[in-house]
């Protein structure tokens, strides 16, 4: 077994790259201003409301566009991202990105998977969504307009808290404009403008904080499942981390093999940034848990602990 040795500030342990820049995270970008619970839309907690603040362009965010997803070179169809439920530190539902491959109009079969519609990649993450048909999404008026023809859910169903309703409407928010590659409201259109999920939808949805709504790290590559063949395995992904750095490693069988640091293009800004880091697999073969963190200065002695993800791979001889 190889490890590094785990030392603060990640910058100097492995081969770190930067990805390039990204076009918004409406796949994991910084958030407009978030909306409020009866008005303007849902932000990811009930005590998590955060002030306005001037929303910035798709130049200001990096953010994973469908034409950089991992999938891109294979298959027919369009990738795009889908965000889906997941735990995060303490136990805490959070949004996690994962990209799918859709044919057909992107907008429409990427909230047709947030919806019901479609099974995640990954077993860690699920949707917030009961079954919900969604007839249409058309860009139109400065809104992404989201046509859901049945009467039903007007209401929360049995078991969905108030906090899981908005964020399931983030779901929506942040896999459309990730889709979309622009930080536009939702508008969810019902008869009667009736409400879903007992949020009323008579104003468009924007997107809420993404420091109060995603994992704070996010593994974009490899995929859940992957097959790796070359002798260097490329982690790519997002995180805002304490002082932009943070641990990524190898595990077999629950065993660290390799440990090495990534260190993302930043921090302390409402949107989660762009990280690569290298790992050499001399040796390392079968199932992989490929695991992301971000840096948790206390140890442990202080809050939920590290945002995680994890991602399990097969490493081919």
């Amino acid at each position: 077994m190889t490890s590094s040795r785990h030392v603060r500030g990640w910058a100097g342990v492995g081969s770190l790259a930067l990805v390039t820049a990204l076009v918004l995270t409406g796949c994991t970008g910084d958030g407009t201003r978030p909306a409020s619970d009866e008005a303007s839309g849902p932000t990811a907690t009930d005590d998590a409301q955060s002030s306005e603040s001037p929303a910035q362009t798709p130049a200001e965010s990096p953010a994973e566009s469908p034409s950089e997803s991992p999938s891109d070179s294979a298959g027919s169809g369009t990738a795009v991202p889908v965000y889906y439920a997941g735990d995060g530190p303490g136990g805490r539902t959070v949004l996690f990105r994962e990209f799918h491959r859709v044919e057909g109009d992107p907008l429409l079969e990427a909230a047709r998977l947030v919806a019901g519609g479609g099974q995640p990649d990954d077993p860690d993450y699920r949707t917030l969504w009961p079954g919900v048909e969604i007839s249409s999404v058309t860009a139109t008026d400065g809104v992404l307009l989201v046509e859901i023809p049945s009467d039903g859910f007007t209401q929360r169903p049995d078991g969905m808290t108030r906090r899981d309703a908005r964020l399931a409407l983030q779901q929506l928010v942040h896999t459309l404009q990730g889709v979309q590659q622009e930080r536009v409201p939702v508008q969810v259109a019902r008869e009667g403008d009736a409400s879903l999920f007992g949020l009323p939808t008579t104003m468009p949805f924007e997107q809420a904080s993404p420091l109060k709504t995603l994992n704070l790290v996010n593994i974009t590559s490899p995929e859940e499942g992957a097959t790796v063949t070359d002798d260097v395995l490329t982690v790519t992904g997002v995180a805002n981390s304490f002082e932009a750095s943070g641990p990524c490693r190898l595990l077999v069988d629950g065993v660290e093999m390799v440990l090495q640091g990534y260190q993302s293009e930043g921090w302390m800004e409402d949107r989660l940034f762009p990280f690569e880091v290298e790992f050499p697999l001399e040796g390392i073969r079968g199932e992989v848990v490929v695991q992301c963190e971000t840096d948790d200065p206390s140890g442990g002695a202080e809050g939920d602990g590290p945002a995680v993800d994890t991602k399990t791979i097969h490493v081919a001889g």
